[in-house]
């Protein structure tokens, strides 16, 4: 990336791009945001249109609180009667205040700073494709057995996802979801495993499922097409292989287009649209925009905070579990006391300090949900990779450009599919997190039943925990201590119950 954001999505450096010819290809960092286009404004009113989230205190509520948004100016955009959500749009500035003193409504609040901009159309067409894999690379690959990049994917054989695909690759009965920007279905690695009928474009907060509405906007919009293919890239003769390359993957896309932002209306749609289309896993690598954490003091973050935990515990209840990215600032999730300098990130940030326990990062803190921590390849905590005591659940190779691995690997970073038929390396706990939900959707393919409360204690279970390293933490080697790693050799800051087996996954 051209600078370094601690956003969990972003994944924290691009380099270059295997193409299926197995030529070099440069692929670009993310690109900064496009300038916004003018601000949508209702006549009339004092400001600019602004998106909210209005939680009510009940189910029972919801209609009344319905009108009470129409009779304050505001416009209804979508309603989850189920989660007692309702969002809405206003160009008055006490908006907010005013909802938040109706009888019915148990927070409501903006959930940007920045004003709404029109959005682009949904209908994207399919990307170019590439050529196939060369003839040599091709050839020795199957002489091995392996897909014809795998031979680069130190993380597969880390988690020992190789050797599960022999035994199980998962079950075509179970789908990963994808929440993020978008994925390319049309991927040769990616088409065999998607499915059309579990994906959509949320942005906005209503699901669209038009011809295409869950691809990338742009092939800058990279990300979810590389946590796709980590999850359930296909074992086919071509590319990478996936954690779990028999299982189904779907893409929900929620990020805006041009400031490739994620905001709550998007992403409750996202975990209510999962839920109700028969989804087993959501892979989550962001936070919800535009703060990194949110507490319970400020209007607006309690109620994106609350709208978005009812709308993953509604999830949950349907049987679908949640995984989440850590994030990517170094940052101990257990103290109280991270400096926050990020935020609000679609406008003009204002340094804070916040205690993670009381101003969550969402969704990784929300209850319920597996966070997940990164390692290297030396199965070492990844030096950007947030940590926590009884914060972090488990650990997965997200890639560490500083622990380089043997040949023919060479790169510490992870490879995976990108948008076009292409491939690159990229770090991130963004790239950890599909590692577990790869993981857990091999162990929803062989325990079929198991709930979501299930799957995230096999997880814990069946991780192997290397331990607090013997030597003080200091990636860079510059002598100073970057992390301290507190706990035991079973649980700890670092790892959290350990890092994930794709193979006990399978063995049942």
């Amino acid at each position: 990336m051209a600078h370094l954001r601690s956003r969990p999505r972003r994944a924290l450096g691009v380099s270059v791009g295997l193409a299926l010819t197995a030529s070099l290809a440069f692929l670009p960092g993310a690109a900064s945001a496009a300038p916004q286009a003018p601000a949508v404004t209702a006549a009339g009113q004092d400001g600019p249109v602004l998106s909210y989230v209005v939680n009510t205190t009940d189910r029972g509520a919801v209609g009344q609180v319905r009108k009470a948004v129409v009779r304050a100016g505001g416009s209804v955009v979508t309603v989850h009667k189920k989660i007692g959500v309702i969002v809405a749009r206003s160009a008055d500035p006490d908006f907010g205040r005013i909802l938040r003193g109706t009888e019915g409504v148990q927070s409501a609040g903006a959930t940007r700073t920045a004003p709404l901009t029109p959005l682009a159309t949904t209908e994207v067409g399919e990307p170019e494709r590439l050529a196939e894999p060369a003839a040599p690379l091709r050839a020795a690959a199957e002489a091995r057995g392996e897909e014809p990049l795998e031979s680069l994917q130190w993380d597969i054989a880390a988690i020992r996802a190789d050797r599960a695909a022999k035994v199980n690759p998962g079950s075509r009965k179970v789908t990963v979801a994808v929440i993020d920007t978008g994925v390319d279905d049309t991927h040769p690695d990616l088409a065999p495993n998607f499915s059309k009928k579990q994906s959509a474009n949320c942005v906005g907060g209503v699901a669209d499922t038009g011809k295409g509405a869950w691809r990338p906007y742009t092939p800058q919009d990279y990300h979810g097409t590389h946590v796709a293919g980590e999850i359930a890239a296909a074992r086919n003769g071509v590319g990478v292989a996936g954690v779990a390359p028999g299982v189904k993957v779907a893409s929900i896309k929620v990020a805006e287009p041009d400031s490739s932002l994620f905001y709550a209306e998007a992403v409750v749609c996202a975990f209510v649209f999962a839920a109700d289309h028969g989804v087993q896993v959501t892979n989550n690598s962001y936070y919800v925009d535009p703060w990194m954490f949110n507490c319970g003091d400020h209007p607006d973050q309690k109620a994106i905070r609350d709208a978005v935990a009812r709308a993953a515990e509604y999830a949950e209840s349907k049987g679908t579990l949640n995984v989440s990215s850590a994030g990517n600032s170094n940052f101990d999730l257990a103290s109280d006391s991270i400096v926050d300098a990020g935020s609000p990130n679609d406008s003009t940030p204002v340094e804070r300090t916040v205690a993670p326990t009381a101003c969550p990062n969402v969704p990784a803190l929300l209850p319920g949900s597996v966070t997940v921590a990164a390692t290297g390849v030396h199965s070492l905590k990844s030096y950007y990779s947030n940590y926590g005591r009884n914060q972090i659940d488990v650990a997965a190779p997200g890639g560490d450009s500083r622990q380089v691995p043997e040949l023919p690997a060479k790169d510490g970073r992870i490879l995976s599919t990108m948008p076009g038929g292409d491939y690159a390396y990229l770090q991130g706990t963004s790239m950890a997190a599909p590692h577990v939900a790869g993981v857990a959707a091999l162990i929803r393919s062989v325990r079929p039943d198991a709930s979501p409360q299930e799957v995230r204690w096999l997880l814990r279970a069946q991780a192997h925990n290397p331990g607090c390293p013997d030597e003080p933490y200091d990636p860079d080697g510059d002598g100073e201590v970057d992390a301290e790693c507190t706990g035991t050799q079973h649980v700890n800051s670092f790892y959290g119950f350990g890092i994930v087996d794709a193979l006990d996954a399978v063995r049942g």
